[in-house]
């Protein structure tokens, strides 16, 4: 949480964050002066009812949205003063993203959808194909490199997406409700491959979940109340 120390002693320093929306031209506030700081390594949960701007909130942090007022930093820079080109590569090479829904293409492999991110860095063919076997591998999918996403199961379509969001060993890994469409097996595994990696790569980790053992897994879970982050554990 917040401090009264300096932006640059954090992985991630989010300060005055404020985004509003705009419903049938009533103006309304979703987040408000929200400060936030996020360490290497750290786990946080984001819980809470829906519409209170959990995956707003996130959408921020991984700069997949930008606020109406406020910074955000990472290792004392402030991300969205950069260039649109220069803010996609550090969302490419520094940040992680899984999804409820996969978001993947489902008439390409597991392989050829996790070697994505490396492809688009500009790492060569056989670079990210060599990246991509290594992360599927240690998700627990040797056997369905060359399968094609769309004949996956649902536990393993979340494992590809999870591999994608790693292949470049990003610090920050931000997951949006990663086991929402899981039975309660599938959901198991990979609330532990999400700790386990975490411990592994050193990752930064925040999760939006309803999922209260998810989030019970987190270091702290955080909730938010009148657009600010409140503390819950």
């Amino acid at each position: 949480m917040v401090n009264s120390d300096s932006v640059s002693d954090h992985l991630i320093a989010a300060r005055d964050i404020c985004k509003n929306f705009n419903n049938s031209g009533a103006r309304i506030e979703i987040i408000m002066d929200l400060n936030f700081n996020l360490d290497i390594g750290e786990t946080i949960a984001i819980i809470g009812a829906s519409g209170i701007g959990k995956s707003t909130l996130l959408h921020i942090l991984g700069t997949l949205d930008r606020p109406d007022s406020g910074n955000l930093f990472f290792k004392g820079d402030d991300v969205f003063l950069f260039n649109n080109d220069k803010l996609a590569r550090f969302r490419n090479e520094f940040v992680g993203f899984v999804f409820q829904f996969h978001h993947l293409l489902p008439e390409f492999s597991a392989i050829e959808n996790a070697m994505m991110p490396a492809l688009i860095k500009g790492l060569s063919k056989d670079t990210s194909r060599e990246a991509a076997e290594e992360i599927l591998v240690r998700v627990g999918l040797r056997d369905r490199l060359f399968h094609r996403v769309g004949k996956l199961s649902g536990g393993e379509q979340q494992r590809v997406a999870l591999a994608r969001a790693l292949i470049l060993r990003p610090a920050i890994l931000l997951a949006d409700e990663p086991t929402g469409n899981l039975d309660k097996k599938n959901s198991g595994q990979v609330h532990e491959l999400l700790l386990e990696l975490n411990q592994e790569l050193r990752m930064a980790l925040v999760v939006v979940t309803h999922n209260l053992e998810l989030a019970s897994y987190m270091s702290q879970s955080l909730t938010i109340i009148d657009g600010k982050l409140v503390k819950t554990r």
